[in-house]
């Protein structure tokens, strides 16, 4: 995994590097460079190594899940970034990929990583169909570079590139967005992170720290386009544009200091857990929480808009889960107008729709995990661009999972920037759960009667404020 460096005196070396990992600079002649950072752009959806900083002030970088941070310029003092808002294609796990709106090549776009104090200057570039903005979520900005189309300045139009200028005031977890016909955009993707490092990198200093977005996306089996009106029915709920198995884990050395910043970019609340681990909320989009208001959690439910950055010490081995815990945000698309066929005996229906369709395969009647079953065996007929609801296999076959699910990897001996996935984790003889060889018990009950107990109920229309 290579780290990408500022774009300060890209070499050609350099460019190699940044292509091999799925990054690239555009070509640019040398009169457009004089007053633009240059474009960098991401084709891949894998994780990228942290951007360490070659210039400008120290910090301890963050880790984009499945993600990257925007190279920068230093210009007379300044930070210079150039994000341009375009139609992406993103791969949301093997075997889909989405048409989505996304900045540099991705969705959700690059992070962008400045420290307290840093004077920014971010190039806006429009790409899209229609007029956009870039709203700088939870930060102190001028009123001006606010980002609210109409509000507090002319919305950017189709191949226009406007600037934005102000000082970085507060440390912490941000996110970007739209405030132009933001129904449209945010659905189709058009979102980043956005951190600003503390000026001392000795102040809450972590080992590893992590950051995405959650979003999600309504769409249907066999197409590639977001449906944009949509409001609470999505099917696809996924970490930065990802869905289990296609979200890579969170790999660590054990006893590292761990930070995970998740903003939520979606129509609802999501409650986030970590398995094997107690954590404690240090921060907000508002700011770091003081030591004295934190408690332990295992789940944190985070609400639309709202960052959470949670930190841990990962002291146990092992592959451990990682989600929200809403079940039905741990599937994927073909999770809607299924009808629950637990107990329904289908063997009539197989043998008739058999004759009409000898591939036919009936499911779910004794639960749904046998999709992921058969999709372990065998090659399942599903519509193009579709991932199965559940999907996905570890050591000991189906994991049953989609959707917001990802694993945390914690290995000993590894090294400083090493995020590749370690692999299974080699469990110690007889520490994994196994079968019991032996006699059951059976189950003493009650005898059943024929007698059938009832209650009469009866029931009053209440009248007036029955004394309330």
């Amino acid at each position: 995994m290579d780290t990408p460096k500022s774009t300060k005196n890209i070499t050609r070396r350099d460019f190699f590097k940044l292509a091999g990992a799925g990054i690239a600079l555009t070509a640019v002649n040398k009169v457009a460079l004089a007053a633009l950072p240059e474009i960098v752009t991401a084709e891949k959806a894998n994780t990228q190594a942290p951007l360490h900083p070659d210039n400008g002030r120290p910090y301890n970088p963050v880790v984009t899940l499945n993600g990257w941070s925007l190279p920068w310029r230093m210009r007379n003092g300044v930070k210079e970034f150039h994000l341009v808002a375009e139609p992406v294609i993103r791969e949301m796990a093997p075997g889909m990929k989405a048409h989505l709106w996304g900045y540099n090549g991705q969705s959700p776009g690059p992070t962008i990583e400045v420290v307290e104090g840093d004077r920014v200057r971010i190039f806006v570039t429009n790409r899209l169909p229609e007029k956009t903005s870039v709203h700088w979520h939870g930060q102190r900005v001028p009123n001006g570079m606010d980002g609210v189309s109409g509000l507090t300045q002319p919305a950017i139009p189709p191949g226009k590139t406007y600037v934005y200028e102000f000082e970085a005031k507060r440390a912490g977890t941000f996110m970007y967005h739209p405030h132009a016909d933001e129904m449209t955009q945010m659905a189709m993707g058009l979102m980043g992170s956005w951190v600003t490092h503390p000026k001392n990198p000795k102040f809450m200093q972590v080992d590893r720290d992590f950051i995405f977005l959650l979003n999600a996306y309504d769409i249907e089996p066999g197409s590639y386009t977001p449906k944009t009106n949509t409001m609470l029915d999505f099917n696809l709920w996924t970490f930065n544009s990802r869905v289990f198995p296609g979200i890579d884990p969170l790999v660590v050395n054990k006893n590292d200091k761990v930070r995970i910043r998740v903003g939520n970019l979606t129509m609802t609340n999501h409650p986030i857990h970590l398995h094997g681990h107690e954590f404690q909320v240090t921060g907000t989009d508002g700011g770091w929480v003081p030591p004295s208001a934190r408690w332990p959690e295992v789940t944190t439910d985070i609400a639309v808009g709202q960052m959470r950055a949670i930190e841990f010490v990962a002291d146990e081995l092992g592959d451990w889960a990682f989600h929200c815990h809403k079940s039905h945000h741990t599937m994927n698309a073909m999770g809607h107008d299924v009808p629950n066929m637990i107990g329904v005996k289908q063997h009539d229906l197989v043998k008739k729709v058999g004759d009409l369709l000898p591939d036919y395969m009936a499911m779910g009647e004794t639960g749904m995990a046998e999709m992921s079953e058969m999709a372990s065996m065998m090659e399942m007929p599903l519509p193009e661009n579709t991932l199965p609801m559940m999907t996905g296999t570890g050591q000991y076959g189906a994991i049953d999972m989609g959707g917001m699910f990802t694993t945390l990897k914690v290995r000993e001996g590894l090294a400083k920037n090493d995020y590749q996935d370690p692999g299974p984790y080699q469990h110690p003889k007889g520490s994994v759960a196994y079968e019991y060889i032996g006699e059951v018990p059976t189950v003493n009950r009650p005898l059943a009667t024929d007698e059938q107990s009832a209650v009469e109920v009866h029931v009053r229309k209440p009248s007036g404020h029955s004394g309330h």
